[in-house]
């Protein structure tokens, strides 16, 4: 049964108004944490839109990297994928996702996952909620470092080029 859109369009504006505020403070401190505890509602509010078998499953998945990610950057795990998986890029969801830090592949797949919500859901709002989602990750990353958001932002220009 299709959720109430009675009070939608006010929920997500107060979600993109709360990411927004979150990138802009964690793009001036480069704090990771403040994008991510600003999107925390867009995230659960996603996962109680989502109705679909794939899209529900993929807003949980969303949800878990997300808190994962907090995890991981309040207890300062490091630790390179690339390295214990032996291969610098592995395929998720059908998306080519390059390996490195824990801490940067979180965001990535969140990234990723906000695109197959973005395809795959019907309803306006979970879009909407998507978009934030996306944008969002993709200012995480600078977040935590400038320098492999520039080798991704590269690496994803690239793969555009290369599907058309």
């Amino acid at each position: 049964m299709a959720k109430p859109t009675k009070h939608a369009p006010l929920i997500c504006t107060i979600c993109m108004i709360l990411a927004i505020i979150g990138i802009i403070i964690g793009l001036v401190t480069l704090k990771p944490l403040i994008p991510i505890f600003f999107l925390l509602p867009t995230v659960i509010y996603e996962v109680y839109r989502t109705e679909g078998k794939s899209t529900r499953a993929s807003s949980i998945i969303l949800l878990v990297v997300l808190v994962a990610e907090i995890i991981l950057i309040i207890f300062k795990v490091n630790f390179n994928l690339a390295e214990y998986l032996g291969t610098t890029e592995k395929t998720i969801g059908g998306y080519l996702v390059p390996l490195g830090d824990i801490k940067i592949v979180g965001p990535t797949i969140m990234a990723i996952l906000s695109v197959i919500l973005f395809i795959k859901t019907y309803g306006a709002y979970t879009k909407w909620l998507a978009v934030i989602i996306f944008v969002t990750s993709f200012a995480i990353i600078y977040t935590i470092d400038p320098v492999v958001f520039q080798e991704l932002f590269k690496y994803a220009v690239q793969q555009g080029v290369d599907s058309i």
